[in-house]
């Protein structure tokens, strides 16, 4: 990665987000609430990419080594998208997502579909017939496709801090997915804390 960007709202709701960017010299767009892919074409644009690498704030369990490969793969094959989150074999909430900024811009400018302006990459998905799409799959020590990592339910939040202090003496914050999933197998009670939350459909 060359840089990041944060891609917040003008929401007084996220003055803090951006006034933390601002504290830590992290580049931040502010744009619509609603229209998401606006908010994230013109983040990108501000920061003059090309390739765009996807990561949400419902995922702060996000490992860098996960969107080191992905963004290896990207360059590597002759494909417009790499996905973790398509065919799920990583834990879900260990995300990452690669394109090309002119692909996005293009969606961007002929597709109204509130459902896409709100979930900035499902047209690719919802269109393989336009779109090369390269699922990436977890190497078998990474491999937990049920387990949720990700931030949606007060449940979520409290398998995420549990992970965290757990690991946290021994990796600092430099522990990643296998670090997490070897956790949960020798600690399947933690797995239970979240296992009835539901991911909720994008339509």
């Amino acid at each position: 990665l060359d840089d990041l960007v944060l891609a917040t709202t003008t929401a007084p709701a996220d003055d803090a987000l951006a006034e933390w960017a601002l504290g830590q010299g992290v580049p931040c767009h502010r744009g619509s609430e609603d229209d998401v892919l606006a908010r994230v074409v013109a983040a990108h644009r501000k920061m003059d990419s090309q390739i765009v690498v996807e990561v949400s704030g419902d995922t702060p369990l996000a490992d860098p080594e996960v969107i080191d490969l992905a963004v290896d793969t990207f360059e590597a094959n002759q494909c417009d998208v790499v996905s973790t989150t398509r065919w799920q074999t990583f834990p879900q909430g260990i995300d990452a997502q690669v394109f090309a900024l002119c692909d996005l811009e293009e969606v961007a400018r002929t597709v109204s579909d509130p459902a896409v302006r709100e979930h900035v990459s499902l047209y690719f998905y919802e269109h393989p017939d336009s779109y090369r799409v390269l699922n990436l799959i977890a190497p078998p020590a990474w491999r937990a496709p049920e387990q949720r990592l990700q931030m949606d339910y007060p449940e979520d939040l409290k398998l995420i801090r549990e992970i965290h202090a757990r690991l946290e003496p021994d990796f600092g914050d430099a522990f990643g997915v296998g670090d997490i999933v070897a956790l949960l197998a020798r600690h399947p009670e933690l797995a239970e804390i979240n296992r009835h939350c539901e991911e909720r459909p994008v339509r």
